[in-house]
């Protein structure tokens, strides 16, 4: 071997044993980190779960969603030895399967004691299910039907799909504004009465949507004592453990603020990058499964096919890195993208997330201009 080949042979093994270092260190790196999706802040105020709802919405986010063992372990930073709201309760939903995308509930309505809902001059009370109302079936074919009975609401359900379709639906103000006229000029014997529409409370739900999968309910709960426990608060003493009661209680409660924000404009990555550092914190960085799922909640509100993440290719090291300094421990990479022949490109190429189908990540030219997601913490 000649002195050039052996000293290009010796700059090749340092090379190698650099980035054997690194990726050890990325080992190491990804072996501890965590993912916090959302901030959460004690609001040490006497409310109703209804009042702390509407107080964390128009503060915050929501009331609190806790849905993983770390989202526990964070809450109880903030707080311990106090029972408080938290936002998970039994979901409304409609007979006839609709989704609830509209609510028109009366004044201090629903007040957390009772399943199912009627309608009085236009606006939505929760009633008991067993009481006696006249009510108002869906067909098809027909349209709106009144029925000049008085039945329970499982009762009238019964009536309205065995000779109709089901009971009513409402899916927005204007259905609603319809329905109430239809009620109005309909012949009754009593002027204004209570009529049942086919909204009920059923399964668990988060006041944020999301979906009810992770439970941390203390032994013996939920018991929907007196059947009117719709709500659910962490236990005092409990670990961070629920319990299911009546949502009037008046008890401290916890918002949650999202930790990203999709932004609506179209910019160029290194824009995009620019704009969340100057507004926010930074580009996001997905470093688990738990936040592709926050991610894919909110690329919905994007207006463009893909969002820009704060991923990046480095041509020097050969490797996507996250601009925040975490590293690329979890990956979601769409077939064809984030390969090392595409990584072998001239063009300066950025990870973005798609905003619809499987919602994986795409690599594209960071000159595109897309939607994109900020972190907010």
């Amino acid at each position: 071997m000649d002195k050039h080949s052996e000293a290009f042979s010796l700059k090749q093994i340092s090379e190698m044993a650099q980035k054997l270092q690194f990726f050890l260190l990325l080992i190491a790196l990804c072996s501890i980190s965590e993912c916090v999706q959302r901030q959460y802040h004690f609001i040490n105020e006497m409310k109703t779960w209804t009042e702390a709802q509407r107080y964390c919405r128009e503060k915050y986010t929501d009331l609190a969603t806790v849905d993983s063992m770390n989202d526990t372990t964070e809450l109880m930073k903030i707080v311990n030895n106090v029972r408080l709201w938290i936002g998970l309760e039994r979901k409304w939903q409609w007979s006839s399967g609709d989704p609830v995308l509209f609510l028109n509930w009366g004044d201090k309505q629903p007040d957390g004691k009772d399943e199912c809902a009627f309608m009085r001059n236009g606006e939505w009370h929760d009633w008991p299910c067993n009481k006696d109302c006249f009510f108002v079936c869906y067909n098809r074919s027909r349209g709106l039907v009144f029925v000049n009975e008085r039945k329970n609401w499982t009762d009238a359900q019964s009536h309205c799909r065995l000779h109709y379709t089901d009971l009513v639906s409402v899916r927005n103000q204007n259905e609603n504004q319809q329905l109430e006229k239809f009620i109005n000029d309909s012949p009754k014997p009593e002027p204004g009465s209570d009529v049942w529409i086919g909204l009920f409370r059923d399964s668990w739900q988060w006041s944020d949507q999301s979906n009810y999968s992770f439970s941390n309910w203390k032994l013996g709960e939920p018991n929907n004592v007196g059947d009117h426990e719709n709500c659910t608060a962490v236990e005092k003493d409990a670990q961070g453990q629920w319990i299911d009661i009546s949502c009037d209680h008046q008890l401290p409660f916890v918002c949650h603020e999202d930790k990203l924000i999709v932004i609506q404009q179209n910019l160029s990555w290194s824009e995009a990058l620019r704009y969340c550092r100057q507004n926010h914190v930074d580009l996001v960085s997905v470093q688990s499964v738990e936040m592709q799922y926050e991610v894919m909640s909110d690329v919905k509100k994007a207006s463009t096919e893909a969002v820009w993440l704060g991923l990046r290719f480095s041509h020097i090291l050969g490797i996507w890195f996250w601009v925040s300094g975490e590293t690329v421990c979890y990956q979601n990479w769409a077939p064809g993208n984030g390969t090392s022949e595409e990584n072998c490109e001239a063009t300066v190429r950025s990870g973005a997330v798609q905003s619809g189908g499987d919602q994986t990540w795409i690599s594209r030219p960071e000159t595109h201009k897309l939607n994109f997601i900020c972190s907010k913490y």
